[in-house]
């Protein structure tokens, strides 16, 4: 019986013993505690992750191929590579399109937005394709200049300039839409000679009829022919 007895205590240290590895037991409990640490832990989460997961129209679009031009990094700076040439391209909805983008904030949709836009307007018989798309146009390019961010203020206003270029007094029509967001930006002092040399292009470009419907959104607008 003692024999039996003293078996029981030996056996209760062979299991010491043999349970001693337990100690190790609690790493695999150690490991996966990481886990749900990693997903709080701010330098593994993109603060930006959720706008990602529902990419602007212009980045899903461009995601997808629908934008035939792609930025090409150079040393000195960048530049765009279209997939035919722009001549060729259908300017609806593509200008549209690139119009929308100006109001993206990260690259390379930036990038290839303005000099998208920009590019276009250049090719021979632009007038003529752009002319019809004004409607679509302003209301794109007016949520541009109102936009917070600086950087797609200018965009917008540089196009603007650049559409203007191209359509002439045709833009006429359109303008007192777009005039209401400039005169709150003439307030700001960064953009005061920038916005005035912009009217004055809208001036060249527009005609002498440009004038009235800038002073009427304007009053201080010193016309270049005074």
């Amino acid at each position: 019986m003692s024999s039996g007895v003293q078996i029981k205590p030996k056996t209760a240290v062979q299991k010491s013993k043999t349970s001693s590895p337990l100690p190790c037991s609690p790493e695999p409990a150690t490991k996966p505690q990481p886990k749900p640490s990693d997903k709080l832990n701010p330098k593994t989460i993109d603060p930006f992750g959720t706008p990602s997961r529902t990419p602007s129209a212009f980045a899903a679009i461009y995601a997808k191929g629908g934008i035939p031009c792609r930025l090409v990094h150079g040393s000195v700076k960048h530049r765009l590579k279209w997939d035919c040439l722009p001549e060729t391209v259908p300017f609806d909805p593509l200008l549209v399109t690139l119009a929308e983008g100006l109001r993206e904030t990260k690259h390379p949709y930036t990038f290839v937005s303005k000099e998208g836009f920009k590019e276009l307007l250049m090719v021979e018989g632009a007038a003529e394709k752009t002319i019809p798309l004004l409607p679509r146009l302003v209301p794109v390019l007016k949520a541009a200049l109102a936009h917070s961010d600086d950087e797609v203020f200018e965009r917008g206003l540089d196009a603007l300039v650049q559409l203007s270029a191209v359509v002439g007094p045709s833009l006429n029509d359109h303008l007192k839409h777009l005039l209401t967001n400039l005169s709150r930006r003439l307030m700001d002092k960064k953009f005061k000679e920038k916005i005035t040399v912009a009217l004055q292009k809208l001036e060249q470009y527009g005609g002498k009829a440009t004038v009235a419907i800038i002073k009427s959104k304007i009053p201080t607008y010193c016309s270049i022919s005074s």
